[in-house]
């Protein structure tokens, strides 16, 4: 892989974006939820559930609770446990 030379205003960017990444996530499982109430086709419910299973994985949540997650695939428990998440991640900051 070639090695990237980053200006120091790049650098603060990238640095930024990892430093935001739970807020980031947590913000797209927002987004996702919204989107699978109104999905009309079981193809792209398919298609959000495997963007809420990246979005778990990115805010490194136990491996149990993604597959149980996502073996439910049940709207109101991925936002019961969003509720959860986003109360934990305001109680950090």
């Amino acid at each position: 892989m070639a090695q990237h030379d980053y200006s120091e205003h790049q650098q603060r960017i990238i640095s930024k974006y990892y430093n935001q990444l739970d807020t980031i996530m947590l913000q797209k499982l927002q987004e996702l939820i919204g989107e699978l109430y109104l999905a009309d086709t079981d193809a792209k419910r398919n298609r959000l559930w495997q963007r809420v299973r990246k979005a778990m994985l990115n805010l490194k949540l136990p491996d149990e609770l993604i597959e149980h997650i996502m073996a439910k695939k049940d709207v109101e428990t991925l936002a019961r446990n969003l509720q959860d998440w986003l109360r934990q991640s305001s109680q950090k900051g």
